[in-house]
């Protein structure tokens, strides 16, 4: 609903007139405290802004903000309107406390109705000849003049491939040596060199690399929860090794022989359609895909590495407040690689996103879309409050979605807190950094993450604190409900869930969720998963199904509490417990648990303190029941489980996924209260419904990934 329409009547005032104030307010206002301005793709910032001679940017429409405010004094509502078209920005918005309004009197940046503004941080390049072997070129005079260089680039939309080999699948890493050069104090060395060894047959595809290239040519080795991007310091073709410097490998995730590796930036790599190669000189080369001519074809290469900038100070409670975005889209953001490439870092956490935010309140993103990132897209950092993002499509993203908090505990008005993420599609994420998930809780409290839809990540759906054990964490009650999380992880990483927590999350609530679809390289791949310290965590009324490794994992926590959930399908083990410890770990009680492969329990479960009653398991594919490696009756004796059944809980058909009730009579047994699984994800139209709807083509390139990891093992 929008803050503004057009029918409420408005004054701008005026006119330009006189150098360093430009604006002056009318006499003649029907309503003197709201302005209007207006934005065109064919305005121009010198104009003063009316309808009939609009503004051309969003920079100039906050300057024209600033002075309007420098000659009026009292509170004015600002609507700034945005006309349909492409504007390219030649520079992110930047926003400080002196662009905020009030709850009352707030700055609203809006599309004119029925228009669609996109907002794009990046530059078409056009020009390009074919050459006798289809190849496309075209020499980029910034570039060539310049050294301009970027990392990501857009095809008719689409996000094109940096030239890679392999095209698909992955070489294998044949042996890794570590050299430490700085040891440092911590137990990650401040500084080593990795030389990595392949067999001839691994490095058959990288003799073609040209002694100029090496320095550009990058690898990305994946390992269990992240990967590692680096460039080469050297390579060594008769003895096939390369090597790199960097940052110590993690004893705890390091690469390893056997590991998946790729390499890219290359000019012998750009074999296969949509790949694209910028070389030393300037020359930018595309391998068309079919259908694609250069008069058919936008290419849009990425400039600006932020597009949004809110920069209050916190500490000193200088915050930007009651600013209100509606109906923009914003593209093209570009991350630029760095020289050292990206160190392993869980969840993608130190890459920025396209749009940020600090010392930030009631700051609202309605209607909106981020697309085309090399990044995250938008985050919400030190000493954000209040403020809300509503029925925003985010997709095609090279890190994740909505990121929230700081790595470490903030105090007073540096808390980041409040924030509600509803009705959002959050899809298509960690292009770029495959580590990255859809949202991103860190220190950070009191937020509803609602009715959202995350779908198409390689790690995690949603992850929520960032202590690993028992340390202060500022992650408290949190509120993640009536969210569809689905075609997670893509058999690509490991050791991650749709909903993932860490640490002491007092009243922290995971409710009616749907799940499924969540499947990891090797161990891993669950639907709920707490992970190291996390406490006092309540999982309920979530349906679970479709997932690898469990609906449920703790690796260790303490006073969680996972009740009236359905938990159906994993492939290998339907719930797991890890570590042992001295306090109660987790109540487990009037679950609903249903299979057709795989054991039922899995990990430490005769050891670790839990209460577990009240359950309903029933295997689709026969009588057997494996329990930890013993038949129910056994199990039971360990005092678990005393009034749990082995029933059939009338699903309508489970087998297809509809988990409707038939009839209660079984779940009344262990009472276990239905709930209308149908109500999350998103709502809405019928156009927003179908835009979360992911295309059939990732659904069944999921399950070929799917089949192939599991063919494997």
């Amino acid at each position: 609903m929008r803050i503004f329409t057009t029918k409420m009547c408005f004054c701008f005032l005026l006119a330009i007139f006189c150098a360093g104030v430009g604006f002056a307010q009318t006499t003649e206002e029907c309503n003197e405290n709201n302005i209007q301005i207006f934005v065109s793709p064919d305005g121009d910032d010198n104009n003063p802004g009316t309808e009939a001679q609009p503004l051309a940017s969003l920079t100039g429409a906050r300057d024209a903000v600033r002075r309007i405010k420098k000659v009026n004094k009292k509170a004015l509502s600002v609507l700034i309107t945005i006309k349909d078209g492409r504007y390219e920005m030649r520079e992110p918005l930047l926003l400080l406390p002196q662009d905020g309004g009030t709850e009352e009197y707030p700055v609203v940046y809006s599309a004119e109705e029925g228009a669609v503004p996109v907002f794009s941080g990046g530059k078409t390049i056009s020009g390009f000849k074919v050459l006798e072997n289809g190849i496309w070129e075209v020499v980029v005079p910034e570039c060539k003049r310049y050294n301009w260089r970027f990392d990501q680039l857009y095809v008719n939309g689409k996000r094109a491939i940096l030239a890679r080999t392999p095209n698909k699948g992955f070489l294998k890493i044949g042996g890794v040596n570590q050299h430490i050069w700085e040891r440092g104090t911590e137990r990650v060395a401040d500084k080593a060199q990795q030389i990595l060894s392949f067999d001839e047959d691994n490095f058959a595809s990288l003799q073609n690399i040209t002694d100029e290239e090496v320095e550009d040519v990058r690898f990305r080795a994946y390992h269990k929860w992240d990967f590692t991007m680096r460039y080469l310091d050297k390579m060594e073709k008769d003895s096939t090794r390369i090597y790199t410097s960097g940052k110590g490998m993690k004893p705890w995730n390091p690469l390893f022989k056997g590991g998946r590796i790729v390499f890219e930036n290359y000019a012998a790599a750009l074999d296969d359609p949509g790949e694209w190669y910028l070389n030393h000189h300037g020359t930018l080369y595309y391998f068309p895909r079919s259908g694609e001519t250069p008069e058919n074809t936008e290419i849009v290469a990425p400039v600006l590495e932020n597009l949004i900038s809110v920069e209050g100070d916190a500490v000193n409670n200088n915050l930007v407040e009651n600013i209100r975005f509606e109906g923009i889209a914003f593209t093209h953001c570009h991350y630029k690689i760095p020289k050292t490439g990206s160190e392993p870092n869980q969840a993608a956490a130190l890459i920025n996103a396209a749009v940020m935010l600090e010392g930030a309140k009631n700051i609202s993103f309605v209607d909106c879309e981020i697309s085309q990132t090399g990044q995250h897209a938008l985050w919400f950092g030190k000493g954000c409050s209040d403020s809300n993002v509503e029925h925003c499509y985010l997709n095609d993203l090279g890190g994740g979605g909505i990121y929230l908090g700081d790595f470490s505990p903030q105090q007073g008005n540096s808390h980041t807190r409040n924030i509600r993420l509803h009705n959002n599609i959050i899809q298509t994420g960690g292009q770029e950094f495959p580590s990255a998930v859809g949202v991103w809780v860190g220190h950070s409290s009191d937020n509803e993450i609602s009715h959202n839809d995350i779908a198409n990540f390689y790690y995690s759906g949603i992850s929520v604190g960032w202590i690993w054990g028992y340390d202060h964490s500022n992650a408290k009650r949190n509120t993640i409900t009536n969210n569809h999380i689905h075609h997670i992880g893509w058999a690509l990483l490991s050791d991650m869930a749709a909903v993932y927590t860490l640490g002491k999350s007092e009243g922290t609530i995971i409710s009616n969720n749907v799940v499924h679809h969540v499947h990891a390289y090797s161990y891993g791949g669950w639907g709920l998963y707490t992970d190291e310290g996390s406490s006092d965590i309540v999982m309920e009324n979530n349906l679970v199904y479709s997932t690898k490794t469990g609906g449920f994992h703790q690796h260790y926590g303490k006073n969680n509490t996972i009740r009236n959930n359905i938990f159906a399908f994993a492939k290998l083990y339907q719930v797991q417990c890890t570590r042992v410890e001295k306090h109660r770990s987790f109540n487990f009680q009037n679950n609903i648990v249903v299979f057709d492969e795989g054991v039922v329990l899995k990990g430490s479960w005769e050891k670790i303190d839990i209460y577990m009653d009240n359950n309903l398991y029933w295997n689709y594919s026969g009588d057997n029941y494996d329990f930890n490696g013993q038949a129910f009756k056994e199990w039971k004796k360990s005092g678990n489980d005393k009034n749990s059944v082995i029933a059939n809980p009338y699903f309508k058909d489970a087998l297809k996924y509809d988990f409707k009730f038939k009839n209660k009579r079984s779940i009344k047994q262990v009472g276990f209260i239905p709930f209308d699984y149908r109500l999350a994800g998103v709502y809405g139209n019928e156009v927003w419904m179908r835009k979360a709807k992911l295309p059939l083509s990732i659904i069944e390139a999921f399950d070929h990934e799917v089949k192939q990891n599991l063919e494997k093992k």
